[in-house]
């Protein structure tokens, strides 16, 4: 051993199996383990140190000396396998303890989803109008001051411009406050006649028990030859039946807005108390649903489409407020706070 330990310049063979089968019984889990593996038998470790110094030693001890490291690797090699294989087994049985499963237990339900009542409510009305013939338009919801305002006949000084209704991103691009927009990038790209269908969120500085700053809007437009009020009332007049009760009635009443002239509030008859007046309807008989009206010449003109030849109408309608009234919903955070009692309700 003397003669050993002054060849290798330290420790023997045998202390240093010792000093690595000691550290590896200490070792409490694989990782340990092979952290101790790693520092006698890793491409840095003492045993690959050892084989360095076969070239400070003389020629003829050579052989001596790397049969010995050799052997030393060797019975490291096998030791650790096996501590090894017995760790891993050990570890094996622990997490199938850990995960052990009684089947005799009663068995947890899992609970399935549902379609959230505004996504309902915009797959009908997309049923709907394409029952109608509409074609299905999404803008994008950034849009340029151009086509959220200016194209739509509103003024420059109109109060839906005011930094208190709409989010400006510059001077001139905006979160879109209308999916009107849609309309005039249809009619730019495309000729009468058209009849398009443009559901999608706009967002809008207001917040309330009925008005959400970011909501979804669904708006409609049909231009062609002869179009003419009567027309719109018609189909209002057939939505309402679908969406609401088949004795459900609608009514206009005269408003106004820049991109449609004449314009009109659109009411449908209450449908929980037949129009008698209840407290959903605030004893009127009528609930207001959306507005529309035929769409203003300058618009037409905006858009390269001639006044004189072609007439259109255009109505727009926000989809939470149809759910509201559909599903007697009274708040309109109800819609936006993911609480799964309250979804749960909205099922086939």
């Amino acid at each position: 051993m003397d003669q050993e330990k002054e060849l290798f310049g330290g420790p023997d063979t045998e202390s240093i199996a010792e000093q690595a089968l000691g550290e590896a019984e200490q070792a409490a889990d694989s990782r340990a383990l092979y952290e101790v593996k790693m520092k006698f038998l890793g491409r840095m470790g003492i045993v690959i140190a050892l084989m360095k110094k076969m070239r400070e030693i003389a020629p003829e001890e050579r052989p001596a000396f790397g049969k010995r490291v050799n052997a030393l690797r060797a019975r490291l090699e096998q030791a650790f396998d096996k501590m090894e294989a017995r760790i891993r087994a050990r570890e094996m049985a622990a997490r199938l303890a850990r995960e052990q499963l009684d089947v005799t237990m009663p068995g947890r339900h899992g609970r399935a989803g549902a379609l959230h009542p505004v996504t309902r409510v915009k797959n009908q009305l997309i049923d709907i109008f394409s029952g109608m013939g509409f074609e299905i338009y999404e803008g994008p919801e950034i849009e340029s001051d151009y086509y959220n305002f200016t194209a739509l006949n509103t003024p420059d000084d109109h109060p839906a411009r005011d930094m208190q209704d709409t989010f400006y991103i510059t001077d001139h691009i905006l979160l879109r406050t209308q999916t009107s927009a849609g309309q005039i990038r249809v009619m730019e790209q495309k000729k009468p006649p058209i009849k398009i269908l443009s559901p999608g969120r706009v967002f809008r500085s207001d917040d309330d028990a009925t008005h959400s700053p970011m909501f979804h809007q669904m708006e409609g437009l049909v231009v062609d030859r002869g179009i003419t009020l009567c027309d719109l009332k018609g189909m209002l007049d057939e939505f309402a039946r679908t969406m609401f009760s088949a004795t459900s009635k609608t009514r206009l009443r005269p408003s106004y807005f820049p991109f449609t002239e004449p314009s009109v509030e659109v009411d449908v008859s209450c449908a929980s108390c037949g129009g008698k007046g209840c407290s959903l309807c605030k004893g009127t008989g009528w609930i207001e649903v959306l507005g529309a009206g035929m769409v203003n010449r300058r618009v037409l003109e905006n858009c390269g489409i001639d006044p004189d030849v072609y007439t259109g109408f255009a109505f727009g309608m926000g989809i939470e407020r149809i759910a509201m009234l559909k599903y007697g919903i009274n708040n309109i955070k109800l819609l936006t706070e993911n609480d799964t009692r309250f979804l749960e309700q909205f099922r086939d």
